[in-house]
């Protein structure tokens, strides 16, 4: 700067000097965008990796091509699959015709109420929510990377010899044209009886060969009540079948790289009269989930958790800086004071900035994955806990859920940054309440269900390790709705006092006998 000489006089270079420094800061602060908080926006995570896909797709691969789609659609609106899973629990009579009337009551997406047919599949799905989610985003973000990783395990596991036709299903290869325009093969697997569905029960580290990923372990769940090893061959074993007649409508349009819908069993089982067609998600039935990355928001007009996040830090800073310029009787504070409140309230209604921040960063998957992925920690002692996970053994004959998917999958739903500690196990289990959003937590594992069918699960807060046991909000809004509150960023709290539970860490449950509790207040 010592040698910059100006054009103009001497008596003008303090002006000149003074000018040059104001366009050096304006053009540094228009090349360096920041958010409210001084730091820049996020940027979206990266995509899943081949490896990763497999990863996800590994427990629903080898099932039937309607039943694998409607999966596959079902899981971009998770709220729901909760809602579902607790209606088919609460009502697992009700079939036929009567669970069509009943459906049609319901405001779910059609995607979902299908599966209430198929209670071991809602079941998974609800069990595993943040598993649900991570295969929702997935499937939005490229439905043909999701069905070419479906396609490769097949391969796999036809090599293994664990992928025949029996009593249960049908399995074929078809030859069709691929993007290159030479023939390229596909697997093809069918139900045997249009009108039953018999679910695979397979363990993905058998029935796909040696897994090839070690650092991104397959997840492994079976239904409540299997006797491991009581395959009907190979790797693979069929749950008991469920007669679900119309209500698997869906089909993978393996030519083209996306599902579709049946027509003719969808308008039987939602009684509607559509023509068909490739299937479409419906943002309305999202509710506030964030979707992964900026792309796919665009596309369906939601937010990241990212984008919510800065937008409800954006919107607080607003409004104290109003607030200050109002005390301060300044006009242009009292300007930004409207402007913050009136953003506050723009946020607050569209569930304002969620703790999903750096929701998903690559780094992150790949530490997380190499921390959880030990098989060996899945197959605790019999009645043990301490995995986290209920073992197979366990006289609550719970599902061995697979304490390694909670780490292994952990690149989707582990967040950083600590957005749900606020000093630890987020604070005021009494008047305020404990911050119980799912979005604020990593590392869940079902442990039982309480009473109003709450599920009562162990996890642990983004931003560290220690676990704790306790509910989710987003299902006790389902049942208890006036013990949840809502932060001003949009972060859900559950006053545990309201349902006689008491929150506490992980360790002070396991001293305490481990017991899950019984019943919630008012059930």
């Amino acid at each position: 700067m010592s040698r910059m000489r100006c054009a103009f006089g001497s008596g003008e270079r303090h002006d000149c000097a003074w000018l040059v420094c104001a366009l050096l800061i304006a053009v540094a602060v228009r090349v360096t965008p920041v958010s409210a908080r001084g730091t820049p926006p996020a940027a979206d995570p990266p995509p899943l990796t081949a490896q990763q896909l497999e990863q996800l797709v590994a427990p629903i691969a080898l099932y039937p091509d309607d039943l694998l789609s409607q999966v596959l659609m079902a899981s971009t609106y998770p709220l729901e699959v909760v809602q579902a899973a607790r209606w088919a629990s609460q009502n697992a009579s009700v079939t036929g015709n009567a669970l069509q009337d009943a459906m049609a009551k319901q405001a779910w997406d059609p995607a979902v109420k299908g599966l209430v047919a198929v209670p071991q599949t809602l079941q998974m799905m609800n069990d595993k929510l943040d598993w649900t989610q991570q295969l929702g985003d997935a499937f939005l973000a490229d439905e043909g990377a999701v069905l070419d990783a479906v396609q490769r395990l097949r391969q796999r596991a036809d090599t293994a010899g664990n992928l025949k036709t029996s009593q249960q299903q049908k399995v074929s290869k078809v030859s069709m044209a691929g993007p290159s325009g030479q023939p390229v093969e596909r697997i093809v697997v069918e139900r045997a009886d249009p009108e039953t569905v018999y679910v695979p029960v397979y363990d993905p580290g058998v029935a796909y060969g040696t897994w090839p990923y070690p650092d991104y372990p397959p997840y492994y769940w079976q239904p409540p009540g299997w006797v491991p090893g009581t395959f009907a061959y190979g790797a693979m074993g069929f749950a008991a079948g469920a007669v679900v007649g119309a209500a698997i409508w869906g089909g993978a349009n393996w030519w083209g790289g996306n599902v579709n819908i049946n027509a003719n069993r969808y308008n039987s089982f939602n009684r509607t009269n559509i023509a068909g067609g490739n299937w479409s998600h419906n943002v309305a039935h999202r509710g506030n989930v964030p979707y992964r990355n900026n792309a796919t928001a665009q596309r369906f007009g939601g937010q990241t958790g990212a984008g919510r996040a800065q937008a409800g830090q954006g919107n607080r800073q607003v409004g104290q800086g109003g607030r200050q310029g109002a005390g301060a009787g300044v006009g242009a504070g009292n300007r930004q004071a409207g402007a913050g409140q009136k953003g506050a309230g723009q946020g607050q209604h569209k569930g304002g900035g969620q703790k999903a921040a750096q929701n998903r960063a690559g780094a992150g998957q790949k530490a997380a994955n190499k921390g959880g992925g030990n098989r060996s920690a899945n197959r605790v002692s019999t009645g043990a806990v301490r995995s986290g996970n209920i073992n197979r053994g366990g006289g609550a004959g719970m599902h061995r859920a697979a304490a390694g998917m909670n780490r292994s999958m952990g690149g989707g739903m582990r967040m950083s940054g600590g957005g749900g500690m606020r000093g630890g196990g987020g604070r005021g289990g009494g008047r305020g309440g404990r911050r119980s959003d799912i979005n604020v937590k990593h590392d869940i594992a079902l442990l039982g269900h309480l009473g109003g069918g709450l599920g009562f699960y162990r996890f642990s807060y983004n931003g560290s390790d220690r676990a704790y046991v306790g509910v989710m909000a987003q299902e006790v809004q389902f049942v208890r709705p006036e013990a949840v509150s809502r932060d001003s960023d949009g972060t859900l709290r559950v006053r545990y006092d309201m349902l006689g539970l008491k929150f506490q860490t992980y360790d002070q449950w396991i001293r305490s006998g481990a017991r899950v509790p019984a019943a919630v207040q008012g059930h």
